[in-house]
């Protein structure tokens, strides 16, 4: 008779963060920070990888010598500011597109459309310090777009920002998502933006601000048509 005994084996928990991660490296998807990451997500997750970032996040209080047992100020911070990442100020990243509804362009509108300024937050990629700002969208349609509702600019443009984001790259992801969207015959975008990395840290110069631009079609061959927005929007 054998005197082997059954093989108990535990199971592993394996972290929400490194399954998420699994599937994106197994599709050859890219997910840097300011990447939209969310049809990788399951039903549930979302709640999983909120309290996995508490708990490292009270890792990170430890190891600045805080004694989040006995003060009650930051007692309950490690669950806040998880809960303020992914829910608000990176929630860009971890959840679908705003649905937006599309029109046809019936009565054949072909003149220039400015949208602005749309108050836009996010934060730094290199420090995670706000960046405050405002955007200017000028789209110049044509028979065949499709058009979006005013408040649609906005929630695409709150979508992209909510992310850890660089200035520079922030503008061309929106003016590509608008672009994919509407199929205008021009598509521009600027954005004026104040950054905390400046301000709070380093050089801790308060006024500066960013002011970039991107011009898609008819923005970017048209010199009048561009002068004409620029002109227009009010800084």
């Amino acid at each position: 008779m054998s005197n082997d005994q059954p093989i108990a084996y535990q199971a592993v928990n394996i972290p929400t963060s490194q399954r998420i991660r699994e599937r994106l490296q197994a599709s050859k998807t890219r997910f840097h920070a300011n990447d939209n990451i969310a049809k990788f997500i399951e039903p549930g997750e979302l709640a999983e990888l909120q309290a996995e970032v508490e708990e490292k996040l009270r890792a990170v209080l430890q190891s600045l010598v805080i004694d989040t047992e006995s003060d009650h100020n930051t007692q309950d911070t490690g669950r806040r500011v998880a809960k303020m990442f992914i829910n608000e100020v990176f929630h860009g990243r971890y959840v679908p597109m705003p649905s937006v509804t599309e029109f046809p362009n019936a009565s054949h509108l072909n003149e220039l459309m400015i949208i602005g300024p749309i108050t836009v937050r996010s934060a730094c990629s290199h420090h995670l310090c706000p960046i405050m700002g405002k955007v200017w969208i000028g789209v110049m349609p044509n028979e065949h777009s499709n058009l979006i509702g005013l408040s649609k600019y906005a929630r695409i443009a709150e979508w992209i920002m909510s992310r850890p984001q660089i200035q520079e790259e922030a503008v061309v992801q929106l003016a590509d998502a608008l672009q994919e969207k509407m199929q205008p015959d021009g598509l521009a975008v600027v954005m004026e933006a104040d950054h905390f990395c400046m301000h709070w840290r380093g050089v801790k110069d308060t006024e500066a601000k960013m002011i970039n631009s991107v011009m898609h079609g008819s923005f970017l061959k048209d010199p009048n048509l561009r002068r004409e927005f620029l002109s227009l929007i009010k800084r």
